[in-house]
């Protein structure tokens, strides 16, 4: 009885990420870009408020590598807004929340939901953990492609010159097998269908953007 309780809060869990996507492409194709575009934060609160739950980070480890990500994934940002090292020259706008030091804290946590969910993407194969370790750091670098194309007209993050360089997913697909390879030492695992589902309601949205908007 617990255990079908659970499947069932995870489903509505799952349905309202979707519901938050899928609701986000029908109103942006609608014309109601700017007004989903404010929203942008409460979205990216919410798929963190249910991977908090439903991953779930509910044990010193898990805690402790979601810090870590989330820590290192600002100094790294950081070192890219301050210093134009790693990433490019680039700046974040208005749309991605509170900052630090010119850093929105919730880029850091997103860094930190990636890179759990990727891994538990890779979970799913049978494959050598090398290969795991590859595979997610792609499927990170992947979903950043998509985002750059609209991270400038959402005023998330603006590249200097309008499009990121090579430098940029190199340093993404670097950081990302760092990343994978750390929650691989620490053997951590968390709920798969959760980790596929919001990736491919990240993914979806994105892919969308990437075609319906200039």
């Amino acid at each position: 009885m617990l255990k079908k309780l659970t499947k069932n809060k995870l489903n509505i869990a799952i349905g309202l990420l979707w519901l938050f996507h899928l609701s986000a492409i029908i109103g942006i194709s609608l014309g109601n870009v700017a007004w989903f575009v404010e929203k942008t934060p409460l979205n990216l609160i919410v798929s963190l408020l249910i991977f908090l739950v439903f991953y779930p980070i509910n044990n010193i480890k898990k805690v402790s590598a979601f810090l870590l990500f989330m820590i290192g994934g600002i100094f790294a940002e950081w070192l890219g807004v301050k210093h134009q090292i790693l990433f490019g020259e680039y700046a974040y706008g208005a749309n991605f929340g509170p900052k630090l030091d010119g850093v929105p804290y919730l880029i850091g946590a997103y860094w930190a939901i990636l890179t759990f969910i990727t891994a538990g993407l890779m979970d799913y194969t049978k494959w050598h953990k090398a290969i795991k370790i590859l595979g997610a750091a792609t499927l990170m670098v992947v979903l950043d492609f998509f985002m750059e194309h609209t991270a400038p007209i959402f005023d998330y993050w603006t590249f200097i010159g309008g499009i990121p360089t090579l430098e940029n997913y190199i340093t993404w697909f670097g950081l990302g097998i760092i990343l994978q390879s750390t929650i691989k030492l620490m053997n951590i695992k968390g709920n798969k269908p959760l980790s596929a589902n919001l990736y491919a309601a990240q993914f979806t949205f994105f892919l969308f953007l990437y075609f319906f908007l200039p």
